[in-house]
This record gives structure tokens, sequence and C-alpha cells, in this order.
């Protein structure tokens, strides 16, 4: 990851060990390093793409998920424009896709960094047919990194009748496997690094789900293996105006491409072979009302899919997975009217000339480091991957100085699914302590589930987890929720969108989701006598550590390898 630097979701694949291959296999693989490198000046993207200009629904307060919420705000008798409502666990991130999804009538807006091929994803692409064949226009904008081997299968969708689908910064040639793209595009590694980390889903232009969360079965709970903990927000009202007029910035890019303008149908279906290298994922006064009220729902019928479905680990052992709603009553949350922001990176941010273009723009992580700058009693920061950089030192240091109290929870090395993210943070961790910092770092294993924050799904037995929400509560009255890490790869090299919201209820609801994690699921690290303590979680019946807690030997090597070389804003 380090040589190219790939985005947290990539690693590269290595070379099958040359004891258990005849020498004509090792022949072959050679050849076909050959050739990869031989063609990959080759391949070039299209010139004169035709790509239609379109634009978010401008009316939503005709539709039925517009007219709900003009109701709400009427009765709810609030100043405020927009409301809100968290969703901390996978079912309900899953559930609430799909009941947005199903109550469209107009406009479905899809924008995400990665879409894995897998049975969650399908039953969230049946729903998709479903609407188009009601009518509904469906525009799906996705990252082009992920898209090889049996991932490619998603871009069918870009075939169907009212869908279509633009991959954004796609990359040429090696779409057959990840191993295949990366090696076909080191010719061009500034490029291959840039990516859309933005993930939208827009109904009708009314309705509203952005946080944390990919699209894929380790985002909901259902992997046989690890499970990503994670958090989105779910918005109604002018800020969804706001995310669609993003949206619509990205979606008229030049740098979208519509699938049709790269490649056919059939060349799509000739890449069904499994790519077992693919790996998830390498952005005002006053309080907001509560709003309990339960007469519009709108939800449809309960799950005719319901099965259990029985998963087998690598080690054989059965787990039983929950089974998954195809919908669920979105009116019986807890929606929040507040003031709201939105951050969102300018599409140039990817441009090839970004690095120039990119020194006159704030980012979004620029805007949540203003926002954390301001805090005056507390700052509670959730970032999967966390490499503070000069700068956020540098602030961290004056909110110390002033008091603030600052509480980080990230990945710990074996919970990781970037280990070489988890070098940038390493290096940082002493001074952080020192200077009264205090870090949690997630378990790998966890026993049973998660309570409310981040849930994985529930299995029987233990489930192995992986943090992935992006959350940062300033003074417990203001919340920020989106795709956006706390390192420099959001800050320089990708693309992110977050919402910013002024709501002490949602902020509480916020922080009693996340402090049960740092009591019973995360080790808290301490500095004694100049070494690292890692202290175990509450109840977890472990002992305290003075390493790499979980950790195999050949990770802690890494950590070592890898630290002193790799500049943080590749990490």
């Amino acid at each position: 990851m380090q040589t190219p630097a790939l985005p947290h979701a990539s690693l590269l694949p290595l070379l099958p060990a040359a004891p258990a291959r005849r020498r004509a296999d090792i022949s072959r693989w050679l050849f076909l390093l050959f050739f990869c490198f031989w063609t990959s000046g080759c391949a070039s993207l299209p010139s004169d793409v035709a790509r239609p200009v379109s634009s978010a629904l401008d009316n939503p307060s005709g539709t039925r998920l517009g007219r709900i919420f003009q109701a709400r705000a009427t009765k709810a008798d609030t100043h405020n424009d927009s409301a809100f409502a968290l969703v901390g666990n996978a079912e309900l991130a899953f559930t609430s896709r799909m009941t947005l999804i199903k109550a469209a009538e107009k406009t479905l807006d899809i924008q995400y960094y990665a879409i894995f091929a897998d049975d969650t994803t399908e039953r969230l692409f049946d729903a998709l047919r479903e609407a188009a064949a009601r009518g509904v226009r469906i525009r799906i904008l996705l990252d082009d990194f992920n898209t090889s081997g049996k991932n490619a299968q998603v871009l069918k969708l870009a075939f169907e009748k009212n869908i279509e689908l633009r991959l954004f910064n796609p990359l040429p040639g090696g779409r057959g496997s990840m191993f295949l793209r990366i090696l076909s595009n080191l010719k061009d590694v500034a490029r291959m690094q840039r990516r859309m980390h933005n993930k939208i889903l827009v109904a009708d232009n009314a309705v509203a789900i952005t946080g944390g969360r990919n699209l894929g079965e380790t985002y909901f709970g259902q992997s046989e293996g690890t499970n990503f903990i994670d958090i989105d927000v779910l918005a109604a009202g002018r800020i969804v105006r706001d995310l669609s007029h993003s949206f619509d910035q990205y979606w008229n890019n030049p740098l979208a491409y519509p699938v049709q303008a790269l490649m056919t149908k059939e060349e799509i279906v000739l890449l069904r072979r499994p790519d077992p290298t693919t790996n998830p994922d390498p952005g005002k006064p006053g309080d907001g009302a509560a709003l309990p009220d339960r007469s519009l729902p709108l939800s449809a019928a309960a799950n005719p899919k319901g099965n259990e479905r029985i998963a087998t680990s690598p080690g054989g052992v059965s787990t039983t997975l929950p089974a998954l709603p195809d919908s669920t009553d979105l009116s019986l949350l807890n929606w929040v009217w507040a003031p709201s922001v939105m951050l969102v990176d300018k599409p140039s941010k990817i441009a090839a000339d970004a690095d120039d273009v990119n020194e006159a723009q704030d980012t979004t992580v620029d805007g949540l480091l203003q926002l954390m700058s301001q805090a005056k009693t507390e700052l509670l920061i959730v970032s999967p991957y966390f490499v503070p950089g000069k700068l956020m030192m540098s602030q961290f240091a004056d909110l110390r100085r002033r008091g603030v109290r600052v509480r980080v929870l990230t990945n710990s090395l074996a919970s990781n699914d970037a280990a070489a993210a988890h070098v940038g943070y390493a290096r940082y961790r002493e001074a952080l302590l020192a200077m009264g910092i205090e870090l949690y770092e997630m378990r790998a294993e966890q026993e049973g589930t998660l309570k409310g924050f981040g849930s994985t799904g529930g299995s029987t037995g233990g489930s192995r987890a992986s943090l992935h929400a992006k959350v940062v509560v300033v003074d417990q009255r203001l919340l920020v929720v989106g795709s956006m890490n706390l390192d420099l790869r959001s800050k320089l090299q990708n693309s992110e969108v977050a919402i910013v919201i002024r709501s002490r209820p949602l902020s509480l609801e916020a922080t009693r989701m996340i402090e049960p994690a740092l009591a019973t699921a995360a080790y808290q690290v301490e500095l004694t006598d100049g070494k690292l303590l890692w202290r175990a979680p509450q109840g977890s019946r472990l002992k305290n550590a003075s390493t790499e807690p979980d950790a195999g030997v050949g990770l802690r090597l890494l950590l070592k390898l890898i630290g002193p070389l790799a500049p943080d804003e590749m990490l």
C-alpha cells in the first residue's frame, strides 16, 4: 500500500508462493506481468464522451416523501428547515436504504465510493429495478477503483431501463482483477490515488442518507468474517437539496464517464470470475425539537425474505446471521429538527491538476478542523484511520492548553483493515498521550453484538469487527457525520462529504451510542513510565497488554518496517 500508496480500501495482493507452483505456472505469472507492463502504456480513456446534463428533482413537495416532511415541519412549528435521525446499527442502515428506494416516486440519486457485488446488494439492486420499472429515474455515480473482477457485475445496472450509471475518475484497463487494475495503472499513480469517497443516497430530493457506509454485506452485518461498525444519518428538508446539488456537480463533471463509454454489457459479463484480491475499503441559535410523531409511516410491509442465513467462517465455524428485513417504518425514529450545514469537496479536488487547484480552496477536512478548534469543553472523535499530521497535532495541543477534554476512538492494529494506516497513527500515539489526549482502540474480536453503536449484525458467537464510522461531537452540542477520516488522505487526496448538525439532543444521542464501545469494546491506551499500556475493556476478562493486542508477529513487524519510511499523506 505504500508503493504505490492506495486508498485504505485496497491492498496489493501477493503472488503465490513459488514452492506451491509448478515451474510452468511461474512462467505464466512472469509472462502476465510482462504483458501487463507492456500494455499498460497503451490503455487510455475515450475522448468526446457524451454526458447528457441532468439535475435533481425541482419540486420534492410534489412527492409523498416531500409532503410527509412538509407536514412534519408544520406540525413541529419549528424555524429549522431540516430534520435528522441517527442510524447506528447495521440492520437499520440496510432497511432505511431499502425503504427510501421503495418509497421513491420520481428520482433516486446514489453516489458511493464502493458497491460490492454480493447477496445483500443484489436485494438493493432488485429494489432499484422495481423502482425503475415504475418510472423512477435512477442515477448512480460510483468511484471506479473497486469495479474489477466480480464487483464489475454491478456495472450491468447501467444497461437497465431508467437507470444511468457513471464511473468517476475511471482507470483505463486492468478490470479483470484488483491486481491487474493496480499493475496496469502504475504509470499514473497520482490519478489512481485520487478517489471520490462521497456516500449519498437521495430519494425524490426529499429524504437522504449519508455517512461512512459503502454498499456491501460487510457494511450491513452479513459478512462471514469481519463486519464494519458504522454510523449514518437520515436527513430531510433543505439539507437534502444541498446534498442533491453536490451530487449534480459530480454527476455533470468531465471526470464522470457513462459506463457505456467504457465497455459493453458483454464485456462486463466476461468479468464474472471472482476476484480474491478485492478487499472492501482502502467528509445558529437554538437546538432542534424532537419529533416522536408516529402518524406518518414511511415503510412497506414486513420482510418477505426473512429467513436466517447460515454463514461458515474460514475456520469452519457456522454462524447464524439475522435476517435483514426489506423495510422499516422510518417515522418511528427520533427525528430532530435542527440547524445544519453541508461540508463537501469540489470535484476539482480529484482533477489531474488538483494540487494547484486545492491550494486555493478549503476542503471538507479543513472545515471540520475549524469546527474542532472552537471546542470549549470536550471533543469526541471517531475515525477508523487517524493520522493527525503536524497541523492537527498543533491544534490538539492548543485544545489541551485550554483544558478541552479530547477522546479519540480508532482501530487497533488487529481491527484495522488497512495496516499501513495504523502505521501513520502509531507514530503520533505517544505524543498524543503525552499531551493528555485519551486514546481508545477498537478490539478486533467482539463477543456477541455491540450494543447501540454500530451493531455488527448480531451473530450467535463472537464476531470480528472493524471500525468504519466517521463522527465528531463538539461540546455535546455540535455533531458531524460524514465520509471523511481524520487523516491526510481525506484532506489531500479523496473527495468527502459531511453534515454538520447543531443539536444537543442528537449530539447526546451519538455520544450515548459511542461511549459504551469505549468502555467495553475498545482498549484504552495509556502511557506509563514512558511505555505504552493497553488497558483491557471492562468485563472482557482480558489482561492488559504491553504491545499491540490481538495482533500477530507479522503485523507488528510490518509496523516497525514501514513506520520510519511512509509519509503521512500516503497513509
